[in-house]
């Protein structure tokens, strides 16, 4: 459809399909026959991509986290790990996912920041946090003086994207979760900041929501023995539609900064 994105509406709506997922074809065509389903016949010769997450056979749930977690103790560096995810078949979620997406930033660096899981940008770039929320979470950083190209790395508690951005479910993140813990252990952070209610509930074990969670301090300790203090802030992704909260997420950054402070962390101007 030639010029159809010049109008601004139409091309906000465009993107906005786009960012979940759905090429602006396949959504032109959902608006106007919405009762109609696709057939098996529509995915099978491509007309319609399949994005569902595919039924593995053979194995339970718990034996692939067995095996999840005997992979990832094999790993001894970050590209280990990045290597272990690619060619691990545990996930459901793989089959219908583009890419993998594990990390962004410096191994090693004092903090570490973890989010739910890669949308449809970073499922098309293979790598966290390069959409607009991305986009946002780079000036949230650098109001402290972070960045991922210097003092920060930038992860997942879940590594591929499920269909339709829904959230992971409880198997799809335990089947991550020993690769997100060796992650925490071969980097070492000195602080880790949890984004939103997804990573938040799943490292601390809590069923509290982001709302209340966020700004206090916990200890996260891995099974592997490493231990560093964890921020909970809210999700990038949310401050774009809810913007009036971003004077909470300043005063959590500000925390954040005096933290690292105490730590002996002065993160100088880049």
């Amino acid at each position: 459809m030639p010029g159809a994105t010049s109008n601004p509406n139409l091309k906000a709506l465009t993107e906005w399909w786009e960012e979940m997922g759905v090429p602006f074809d396949e959504a032109l065509i959902r608006a106007l026959t919405p009762a109609e389903k696709p057939s098996p016949e529509d995915y099978r010769s491509g007309k319609v991509p399949d994005r569902r997450a595919k039924k593995r056979r053979g194995s339970s749930p718990q034996e692939y986290v067995r095996r999840a977690s005997a992979l990832a103790a094999e790993c001894t560096s970050l590209p280990d790990i990045l290597s272990a995810l690619e060619n691990y078949e545990g996930s459901p979620l793989k089959s219908g996912a583009e890419n993998t997406v594990v990390y962004d930033g410096m191994p090693g660096a004092p903090v570490m920041i973890i989010g739910e899981g890669p949308g449809a940008q970073e499922d098309r770039k293979g790598l966290p946090f390069v959409g607009r929320a991305g986009q946002l979470l780079d000036k949230m950083l650098a109001a402290i003086n972070l960045s991922r190209q210097t003092n920060a790395l930038i992860t997942n508690v879940n590594y591929w994207r499920p269909p339709g951005n829904r959230d992971p479910d409880t198997e799809e993140l335990a089947i991550c979760r020993p690769f997100v813990d060796r992650m925490i252990e071969l980097s070492a952070p000195k602080l880790i900041i949890s984004l939103g209610n997804i990573p938040t509930k799943s490292l601390l074990g809590t069923r509290t929501g982001i709302i209340r969670m966020r700004g206090t301090e916990h200890m996260l300790a891995t099974p592997g023995g490493h231990e560093c203090k964890l921020i909970p802030m809210l999700h990038p992704a949310y401050l774009l539609r809810r913007p009036q909260e971003k004077s909470r997420t300043w005063r959590d950054l500000l925390l954040v900064e005096q933290r690292l402070k105490e730590m002996g962390e002065e993160i100088s101007e880049s």
